[in-house]
């Protein structure tokens, strides 16, 4: 939007905000998830890993996701996760 290009802000950040308590340990992962995930989602990298500025690169090193995890390298189909329980309750 022209607000956004006068502030200089891209897609990946937005000025408002959502709250939200995680209530387990399965609540915590699908937020980590949608974290990783996000730029593959607005077009900015095909692949979680190729985004540079992410922690999912520690992540895979710690054994917590596998390398590929969301990836489409070396398909003709791209993997489309499902985060829409939290797109609706973040407003997007």
């Amino acid at each position: 939007s022209a607000s956004r290009r006068k502030h200089r802000e891209s897609n990946v950040w937005q000025r408002r905000f959502w709250e939200h308590t995680i209530r387990n340990d399965h609540d915590l992962h699908r937020h980590i998830d949608y974290i990783h995930y996000n730029p593959v989602k607005h077009g900015l990298v095909s692949c979680p890993h190729l985004w540079q500025y992410s922690s999912f690169h520690k992540w895979v090193e710690r054994g917590k996701y596998r390398p590929d995890w969301g990836c489409c390298c070396g398909s003709n189909l791209p993997q489309v996760l499902d985060f829409s329980d939290l797109e609706d309750f973040a407003g997007e």
